[in-house]
């Protein structure tokens, strides 16, 4: 089949086109042939080696996955060939601990993150997945379309309903709105109700980010202070942020925040450490918190949203397999308002 592989960790051109093995399918495996595959900045960070936890050289990226299934292992029950179906972006866990069964299994001791270790990722025409990892498309959603369901979609309602438990009425700022995440981010803080303030480095995003739900757009540039206009626009500061961004945008965003507010990290762009003082946490009263991925019952909830029209996706670009090198180019720089993915059928 053929596969952008990663040999070695560096810029974008160490992407290469190769024909590789199909992997081999086990017993809970089904095999995907992929439609598409969304390209994330999870995707940069691993290939130009930032992140090291889980990574094993040569791999296939790709997590954003979406196809139709073409084989099934002999112990699979849940699904059958010719159905279409949509990942959750981690290819294997255990389905039996006490954090699987009740629903945490984005921390499952045994979970394999797809796409980061080994020759089986979404940048391919062929990957498998367990089945524990996967959930039907429903009708009325396109094959395409799905592919960013659990990631981009996904961790969004993750971090704004179940993690920071976003209520009616309050002030909630989305960083890196123009972001693949951010934009679906801006979509699901609105659907909940909150006053949405997005945050963006680009003056071109602002209007999209409009359209996508946002009551207040602040355009920044990287590495400028913009709590004080945050906070003005907000009436004296945020009560949640879903965080898209991480070590880039730390310190604006702590001064961003009202009493008492909840602070949800999903993103980190870069391998940087901040410095931070407790007591700017605790004087005012703030939580910390995390959005780990998508579990697949979130990942359900995200695609009967977008079967009701009440989530829009925003792709902005399709490519081939071998696009992937300018599809990671473009993301590094914070070109796109909303998901590049790849076709392999292109």
């Amino acid at each position: 089949m053929k596969a952008m592989v990663v040999r070695d960790t560096g810029e974008a051109g160490v992407l290469a086109l190769e024909d590789v093995p199909e992997p081999e399918l086990r017993a809970h495996d089904v095999r995907i042939k992929v439609d598409a595959c969304g390209v994330c900045f999870h995707d940069v960070v691993t290939r130009n080696g930032t992140m090291k936890r889980g990574i094993e050289l040569p791999f296939i990226p790709g997590h954003e996955v979406s196809g139709e299934v073409v084989e099934i292992g002999p112990r699979v029950t849940q699904f059958q060939v010719g159905d279409r179906v949509a990942a959750a972006q981690r290819r294997h866990i255990c389905g039996h601990c006490g954090l699987c069964r009740t629903g945490q299994e984005t921390s499952c001791e045994e979970r394999e993150f797809l796409g980061d270790a080994g020759l089986n990722g979404g940048y391919a025409e062929y990957v498998n997945v367990e089945e524990d990892n996967l959930a039907l498309i429903p009708d009325g959603v396109a094959l395409e379309d799905a592919a960013i369901a659990a990631c981009a979609i996904g961790t969004e309602l993750n971090a704004i309903r179940d993690i920071g438990k976003v209520r009616p009425g309050e002030r909630v700022l989305i960083t890196g709105a123009g972001g693949g995440l951010g934009i679906h981010g801006v979509q699901l803080a609105r659907l909940a109700g909150a006053f949405v303030v997005a945050v963006t480095s680009s003056e071109e995003k602002a209007a999209r980010i409009r359209e996508a739900g946002a009551h207040e757009v602040v355009v920044t540039g990287r590495g400028e202070d913009f709590s004080a206009r945050v906070r003005d626009v907000s009436d004296g500061g945020v009560d949640v942020c879903i965080d898209n961004v991480g070590s880039p945008t730390f310190q604006p965003t702590r001064r961003s925040f009202a009493m008492g507010g909840r602070w949800v990290f999903v993103g980190q762009l870069t391998g940087e450490f901040v410095q931070l003082n407790p007591a700017q946490l605790f004087f005012r009263n703030l939580s910390i918190l995390s959005a780990k991925s998508t579990s697949r019952e979130q990942l359900r909830d995200s695609l009967d949203l977008m079967r009701r029209g009440m989530v829009q996706v925003r792709i902005v670009e399709r490519l081939p397999l071998d696009g992937a090198v300018e599809a990671h180019r473009s993301v590094e720089a914070g070109r796109s308002v909303g998901r590049t993915v790849l076709r392999p059928a292109l």
